[in-house]
């Protein structure tokens, strides 16, 4: 990394959430039960699971496997004040990162090769502190009853497909400003929105041989003008059936969230504001499946 970075000594998952996120994570809160259920018995029996997959067909990194990797994980977890989670590396063609944590139990993030083959070690990184935003926000407290509900509900005829369907629509909704919040960490992490949105453009269409050759520049002002199309009622219309099903926020509407947080007193304030704290303090850190 070329340059300082403000470690965020006392962060806390509210100061960064995405507006739409902090709403409905808020509402979920309200369900009784919600987080002793998981934390407690749907939690640790998945982990458990993801644990026997992970160390059978993954690579652990560590100090004397990757190193670098490892320091890149650690150095973005200094910065969002967060307990580092295990990190694997498993060969896949597909390029993703995901991670699965019920936050105090065994947490882990994995990274797919094919993945690390297009990004940069500061992209990489990016990565990594996207998937920390989700153990960071508990978000898997959340996703991991809701899917369950919307799987019985969906064995149920006829009024249990339609209850799953509405249910299925509100989840997506939260999950899609759910990776709002966790490109905010993203930002956070590597104090650069160029970065962050490189690695979108590069998921968006990168490859081995073409991520060379991208433009950013043209990548966000394609993702600007994704903006003009709501301008018109059908274009709103066609934005909001293309994402209506999509678990993730097109690239180009992420790149854009970015560009203006990046450009925003809030952003500014909160690195500012942690920054004062890093310097007269020394902290330690605190501490379903989701993709990038």
């Amino acid at each position: 990394m070329s340059f300082f970075k403000t470690p965020l000594i006392g962060l806390k998952a509210d100061s960064f959430r995405h507006p739409l996120d902090l709403e409905a994570t808020r509402a979920l809160k309200q369900i009784p039960g919600i987080d002793m259920l998981v934390r407690n018995w749907l939690g640790p029996m998945a982990e458990q699971v993801f644990y026997v997959e992970n160390i059978a067909s993954s690579i652990l990194v560590g100090e004397k496997q990757l190193p670098d990797l490892y320091k890149l994980l650690l150095d973005a977890c200094k910065i969002l004040d967060i307990d580092p989670p295990q990190l694997y590396v498993r060969q896949h063609p597909a390029p993703n990162a995901y991670t699965f944590a019920v936050r105090g139990k065994q947490p882990f993030v994995v990274l797919h090769t094919s993945l690390i083959d297009i990004l940069t070690p500061e992209e990489i990184q990016a990565v990594i502190a996207h998937e920390l935003g989700h153990l960071k926000c508990d978000h898997s407290v959340y996703l991991t009853p809701v899917n369950l509900l919307i799987l019985a509900a969906a064995i149920v005829p006829n009024v249990g497909t339609i209850v799953a369907q509405a249910i299925q629509a509100q989840l997506l909704e939260w999950v899609r400003c759910a990776e709002f919040t966790c490109d905010r960490a993203a930002l956070l992490a590597t104090q650069d929105p160029k970065v962050v949105m490189s690695v979108l453009m590069k998921l968006a269409g990168g490859s081995p041989t073409l991520a060379p050759q991208l433009n950013l520049d043209a990548f966000v002002a394609q993702a600007r003008a994704y903006d003009d199309i709501s301008k018109t009622e059908l274009g709103e219309m066609v934005k909001a059936a293309r994402t209506a099903q999509l678990t993730h926020p097109v690239p180009v509407l992420r790149a854009r969230e970015i560009d203006r947080w990046a450009s925003s007193t809030e952003y500014q304030t909160l690195l500012q504001s942690h920054g004062l704290k890093s310097t007269n303090n020394e902290v330690a850190p605190k501490g379903g499946w989701r993709n990038w």
